[in-house]
C-alpha cells in the first residue's frame, strides 16, 4: 500500500512532524507556513492556497498562524480533497465548527480535530478501567488542566483559541472520552485576574458540567501552573463511580484505583497510541460518528462564547449552556 503523502501547514501549536518522520503509513511531501530545518526534498510553499494546488497531497496537518482563520482553511482544504488534521481548537464557535463538518461530509473526506487526551497514559488505562465498569457508574467526575503563563503566551486570544478553547477542550475530553459519559449541561466563568501583560487573555476558568447520564462533572482550567512544578502541564483527574474510583494526579505521574474491597494501588504502565495513526486514510476505520466524537469541542465552544462577558444562556444540542 502507497504511503499516504502528508502536507503541514504553519507551527502555530503541536505539528506531527514527528510523527509523520518514519512513520511506515505516511510521509512528508510539503510545508507552508512553515519556520525550521527540513529534509531536501520536501517541497516548500509560500501560501496555503500554494500547497493546496499540489496533487501530491492527500492530508493535510493544520496548525494555522491564527486560529481564527482555521476553520476558513480547514474547509478550503477539504474541498480541494485533502483530508485533514487540525490543530484545537479546530474552529472558534459553533457555526464554523458546522461548516467544517458539513463540508466534510459534503466531500468525502476525513476531518479529525487533534485529539490525543483520550490516547495518552494513564488516561487511556483509566477510559478501559471506566469502560469494563471496574468503577461501576460514573457519578462524579474532576478535571484541573493547568499550564504556566509563559511570557509568549499570545494576549489576543485569536492567535491560540484562549484558555477555555485551547486548555479547556483537553479537560472536557477527559471527562467524555475517558470517563466515557456525554456532556449535556455546561457552565463558565472566566477571570483575567492574574494577567500582568494585559490584553484580552482570560487566566483561570470553572466549568460546571451536566452529563448524560445525570453525574455532574466539575473542571479548572488555568494558566498558573508555578515554574517549579516539574512538568509543563499540571493535570488531575478523578472519576468517582457507584463501585469505586480511579484518579491520575501531578500532570499524570501517580494513579490509583480504589474499590470497595480495597485499595488497588498505583495502575500498571501501559503503551500509549498517537492518535494521528489512528485517523490516517486507509486505515480500517474504527470511528464514532462526528456528533459524538465533536460533543465535547462542541460544548466548550458553547461555553466560551456564551461566556466571554461572565453570563451564559441557553444553547441547542448536543450541548446545552445554562
Amino acid at each position: 500500500m502507497s504511503k499516504i503523502r502528508v502536507g503541514l501547514h504553519g507551527v502555530n501549536g503541536h505539528q506531527v512532524l514527528s510523527q509523520v518522520s518514519g512513520n511506515p503509513r505516511a510521509e512528508l511531501a510539503a510545508v507552508s507556513a512553515w519556520e525550521g530545518e527540513l529534509p531536501a526534498d520536501v517541497e516548500r510553499h509560500a501560501t496555503l492556497d500554494a500547497l493546496l494546488a499540489s496533487p501530491d497531497i492527500d492530508l493535510v496537518s493544520l496548525c494555522s498562524p491564527r486560529r481564527r482563520d482555521q476553520a476558513r482553511e480547514a474547509i478550503a482544504c477539504l474541498e480541494a480533497g485533502k483530508h485533514v488534521y487540525a490543530e484545537k481548537p479546530c474552529a472558534m464557535d459553533e457555526e464554523s465548527l458546522d461548516a467544517i463538518l458539513a463540508a466534510a461530509k459534503r466531500t468525502g473526506r476525513r476531518f479529525h480535530e487533534m485529539a490525543d487526551t483520550a490516547f495518552a497514559q494513564p488516561y487511556l488505562a483509566i477510559r478501559g478501567i471506566v469502560g469494563r465498569g471496574e468503577i461501576g457508574e460514573v457519578v462524579h467526575v474532576f478535571v484541573q488542566k493547568s499550564y504556566p503563563l509563559w511570557t509568549a503566551r499570545p494576549l489576543d486570544e485569536d492567535v491560540d483559541g484562549g484558555l477555555l478553547l485551547q486548555v479547556g477542550v483537553h479537560a472536557v475530553r477527559m471527562v467524555e472520552h475517558v470517563a466515557g459519559t456525554r456532556i449535556v449541561t455546561a457552565s463558565a466563568v472566566q477571570t483575567r485576574l492574574g494577567n500582568p501583560r494585559g490584553g484580552d487573555l482570560r487566566v483561570a476558568a470553572a466549568l460546571s458540567l451536566g452529563l448524560e447520564n445525570g453525574a455532574l462533572a466539575s473542571v479548572i482550567v488555568n494558566y498558573l501552573n508555578p515554574g517549579g512544578f516539574p512538568s509543563w502541564g499540571n493535570e488531575s483527574l478523578r472519576v468517582f463511580g457507584t463501585k469505586g474510583m480511579v484518579e491520575a494526579v501531578d500532570g499524570g505521574a501517580r494513579t490509583r484505583l480504589v474499590l470497595a474491597e480495597g485499595d488497588r494501588g498505583e495502575l500498571a504502565a501501559r503503551r500509549a497510541v498517537t492518535q494521528l495513526s489512528r485517523v490516517l486514510p486507509g486505515r480500517a476505520p474504527r470511528r464514532r460518528p462526528h456528533a459524538p466524537e465533536f460533543g465535547s469541542g462542541s460544548c466548550i465552544r458553547s461555553a466560551s462564547s456564551f461566556g466571554r462577558g461572565g453570563t451564559l444562556s441557553t444553547f441547542g444540542d448536543p450541548c446545552h449552556v445554562v
